[in-house]
């Protein structure tokens, strides 16, 4: 992966973020206060946001350093997570198909395994 793909992705991400956050605190309140997932779709949204801002910064740091390899499994690690994660949060709060809730673990464990491959990145530096 290359710093730009790792900040257009963060783009993406930051920019989806801001704007699924807006439709669902807007257009989507009354539906998710009804089934009572306003904080999961909460927290999908912030951990999506979260990593878009991670995932800037890790793509400034590997345009000044391209050496360090770690920061492109990072950038894949982290765009696994947020698409399982925070995917699989949106779609059970807007279909209510509770069987996803099984593999949002797996996102989670996909984000931490991108910090641990930030942490072994910056022992480069």
């Amino acid at each position: 992966m290359t710093a730009r793909l790792i900040l257009q992705l963060a783009a993406l991400l930051g920019g989806l973020s801001v704007g699924i956050g807006a439709f669902a605190a807007h257009g989507l309140r009354k539906m998710l206060e009804a089934s009572g997932r306003v904080e999961t779709f909460e927290t999908a949204v912030r951990y999506q946001f979260y990593h878009a801002l991670a995932l800037l910064i890790i793509g400034v740091l590997y345009h000044v350093r391209p050496e360090l390899r770690g920061l492109g499994t990072t950038a894949w690690l982290w765009l696994g997570g947020v698409l399982i994660f925070s995917g699989s949060l949106y779609v059970l709060c807007l279909t209510g198909i509770t069987k996803l809730g099984a593999i949002t673990p797996i996102g989670g464990v996909l984000l931490i395994a991108g910090w641990i491959t930030l942490l072994l990145a910056a022992r480069q530096l």
